[in-house]
Formats: C-alpha cells, sequence, structure tokens
C-alpha cells in the first residue's frame, strides 16, 4: 500500500504527473464517446472549466506554469498496450468486447488537442474546443488536475509528521463511514469520486478501503485506472453531456422538446441491460416522464442526480407502476452529493421498494473538512461541461436551478419547451 503522507510530502519536488493514463477517467466517458464517435463524429463542441464556489479563487492558489506542466504532460499521453488490451478484452456490464475496434483503433491513436487558459478575476478560463470524441475526454483529467493542485497548494507546507497526523484522521473519518454502512442490509455501492477527489492516490485508497470493509457491498468505482489495477468493475453508464449537445444541435423547439428521447434511442442501439439507464433531470425529470416513449419505461432504471432525491425517486416510482411496471425489479442510483446520512436515510426508505444503488463521489473521494486550519482542504464545487456545440450555447435546467447552466434568455426558451414551472432551490455542496 502506498504510504500516501511520504508521497505528498515529496510533491514538493519538480513535476509529478496527477493524471499519468488516458484511462485515469470515468467509464461513462468512454462509453459516451464511442456512442459519439459512431454518430457524430465531427460536431464541433467546446467544453469550459466552471467553478461554482466563488470565495475558492483557483488563479491565486494554483500557480499558472504548475497548471501548464500539468496539462501539458496530458497532452503527452497515449493508451499503453496493457490499458488497450484492458479495454478490447475485458468484460464490462456482462459484455465481451463492448469496444468496437474501429473505436479502439482511434482511441489508441488519440492524443488530447490543445487547450486554452487564461485568469480573469482570481479564476482560471479554461476551455477546449473540437472534435466532440476529442474535446469531451479533457473532462476529467482537467478537474483532476485543477483539484489536486489546490490539494498541493494547501498541504504545501505541511512538514512530514502532521502530514501523517492528517492522513491519519482523514482514514480514520472513511473507515468510520465504512462500519456504518457495512450495517445496511443489501446495500450496493460504488465510487463515483473521480472528478472532484482529494488527489488520485487518495481515491484509490478509499476505493482499497471499500474493497475490504464492504466486500460484495461495494460493487465497483467509474474510475477505469483503479478499476484495471484493483480489478474491480468499472461502473457507470450516460451523463448530461449527451442531452446538453443534442438539444444545443436542434433547429426548432419541436426538434428541441424531442432531442432528450433522441440520446437515448441512439443508446438503446447500442447497450442493454444495466446500462439502460435513464438520466432524467437535464431538462426536468417531470416533464421528461411524462412525455416519454413507452419503451423507456422497459429500461432498467434511474440516476437520480439532483433535486429532492426523495421526490425524485417516488416520482419514477409513480412513473413506473403508471406505465405498467413493477418498481421493484427496477434499478434507483443515487449520485447527488451523497454522503453516510443521506445513504442510510435513503436505503431505509427504499429498499424494499426498489432496487437500490448508490453512486458515492466527492464526500467519499474528498472529505478533509476541518482537517486544516480555515478549512481550507474542504471540497468545493468545480465542474467541466459542454458550453457549446456547433457555436450554439448549451442549457442544462437540471431538477435544481443553482445547477442550472447556459444563457438567461436560452434557459427561459428551455423551461417553456420543457414545460418548467417553478422549482425549488437547494444548496449546491460539492
Amino acid at each position: 500500500m502506498t504510504e500516501i503522507a511520504t508521497r505528498v510530502y515529496n510533491h514538493k519536488w519538480k513535476i509529478d504527473p496527477i493524471v499519468r493514463s488516458l484511462i485515469d477517467t470515468d467509464f461513462y466517458k468512454l462509453l459516451m464517446c464511442q456512442s459519439i464517435f459512431r454518430n457524430h463524429p465531427g460536431t464541433n463542441v467546446t467544453f469550459s472549466l466552471i467553478n461554482r464556489t466563488d470565495d475558492i479563487r483557483l488563479a491565486e492558489l494554483i500557480d499558472e506554469g504548475e497548471l501548464r506542466e500539468q496539462l501539458d504532460h496530458i497532452r503527452t499521453l497515449s493508451l499503453s498496450r496493457g490499458e488497450s488490451t484492458f479495454l478490447r478484452g475485458n468484460t464490462f456490464y456482462g459484455k465481451r468486447q463492448m469496444f468496437r475496434p474501429d473505436f479502439m483503433e482511434w482511441f489508441e491513436n488519440l492524443r488530447l488537442p490543445p487547450y486554452h487558459l487564461e485568469k480573469r478575476e482570481g479564476q482560471y478560463e479554461l476551455t477546449f474546443e473540437g472534435p466532440w470524441p476529442e474535446v469531451m475526454m479533457w473532462e476529467i483529467p482537467a478537474l483532476a488536475v485543477l483539484m489536486e493542485l489546490r490539494t498541493r497548494a494547501v498541504l504545501h507546507d505541511m512538514g512530514r509528521f502532521e502530514l501523517q497526523v492528517l492522513y491519519a484522521r482523514a482514514m480514520t473519518r472513511v473507515w468510520e463511514k465504512v462500519e456504518r454502512l457495512r450495517q445496511l442490509d443489501g446495500l450496493k455501492l460504488a465510487d463515483f469520486g473521480t472528478r472532484r477527489r482529494h488527489s488520485f492516490l487518495w481515491q484509490d485508497w478509499c476505493v482499497q478501503a471499500l474493497m475490504e470493509g464492504l466486500g460484495d457491498s461495494f460493487v465497483g468505482t467509474s474510475n477505469c485506472l483503479i478499476a484495471m489495477r484493483r480489478e474491480v468493475e468499472a461502473i457507470g453508464t450516460n451523463a448530461h453531456e449527451l442531452p446538453m449537445v443534442y438539444a444545443a444541435l436542434a433547429d426548432s423547439d419541436e426538434e428541441l422538446a424531442r432531442a432528450p428521447y433522441k440520446v437515448l434511442a441512439d443508446w438503446h442501439e447500442e447497450h442493454e441491460g444495466n446500462l439502460r439507464i435513464i438520466l432524467p433531470d437535464t431538462f426536468g425529470t417531470k416533464n421528461f416522464l411524462e412525455n416519454a416513449p413507452d419503451w423507456l419505461a422497459e429500461w432498467t432504471g434511474i440516476r437520480i442526480d439532483s433535486g429532492d432525491p426523495v421526490e425524485g425517486a417516488e416520482i419514477a416510482i409513480d412513473w413506473w407502476k403508471k406505465r405498467g411496471q413493477d418498481p421493484r425489479e427496477k434499478l434507483v442510483i443515487f449520485s447527488d452529493g451523497l454522503d453516510v446520512d443521506v445513504i442510510e436515510d435513503l436505503h431505509r426508505r427504499f429498499a424494499h421498494r426498489v432496487r437500490v444503488s448508490f453512486g458515492w463521489g466527492t464526500l467519499l473521494t474528498n472529505d478533509f473538512r476541518g482537517l486544516v486550519p480555515g478549512d481550507r482542504l474542504a471540497p468545493f464545487s468545480l465542474v467541466c461541461k459542454a458550453s457549446a456545440a456547433e457555436g450554439r450555447p448549451t442549457v442544462k435546467l437540471s431538477d435544481n436551478p443553482n445547477k442550472a447552466m447556459g444563457p438567461e434568455d436560452e434557459i427561459e426558451r428551455y423551461k417553456r419547451v420543457f414545460h418548467v414551472g417553478k422549482q425549488e432551490a437547494m444548496d449546491v455542496l460539492v
């Protein structure tokens, strides 16, 4: 097992790459990339960094030269032979050769495209523009670099003993959470913590802790590299990126209203079983389900990623009943802002009514709250989203208006098209 405190202490030396592999990314990025490679290979898309936590002024914490070194290093990466063999030959979700030969040949030759970086009012403006399958692969490594450089900046002046104590306290916190979770009968939980992790080493340690502490209740990790190294399942389906870009490409309000279902129709052609998971909240869950085609009700389940999770699950259960489906056979994946208290409550409420699973993210892989003076290691909300497609702005409404993004006039248009009324704002914690 890596001795984390010593490695962190040694980060003070010349460049220690944060991202060392193109598969140090979320599994759903690869699944979506293959779908995009097939259906929209030439679509021009822009991704932009968005810091939702204004008081974390990244450009004042992180040295621009060091950030550029890390980003430039990522541009030198390509798939290793072992990584290619893992993707080509492994079984994912019960399916052999999940990734097609033409996609794998393209991926093996991929080098990430250029980036644009500048400082503005204490923040970094970081954007990536180019063919959709290429620029989308920047999202997770860009977030990982910024999150870990912030971590390194805060820890830079700590000595060896101080770091040892810090990580001992953080490890104890994780293990206390594990001890509570192992009491939940029938728990199914995965690591979804790549994008806003404390560091790669810490995420890897957390996965090992879950493997030992939860046993079969731990079903896998979203991180492909860790899944390969630790021989656990790679977990993930699809994300808001797909409907956001499909919607931006729509030429009329009528096409816009159909766009979220066109996404899933394309997905339906490629995947089956537990990969058929609906993410309904991009433009509002209620309207999405009310207007969904009947074939979607036959899909395996739903992921709830914004708004009140209890309300979201109840809406899904009612929808399945109205469509003649048995909710007890359906999978509900909770993945928004989870920590132990929330997991315990949701498991108690729904485990006997649906098949429940949890994608535990930031408060698994980055819960250092209160462990350093000034709470300078507390997690914060940083995202990298598709912001434009073919020059048109993208929009996300969400079930929580505090997660909405896009120009105000376009947000209002989308609310009209998707019949989104008054929404309850909830704090975006992580």
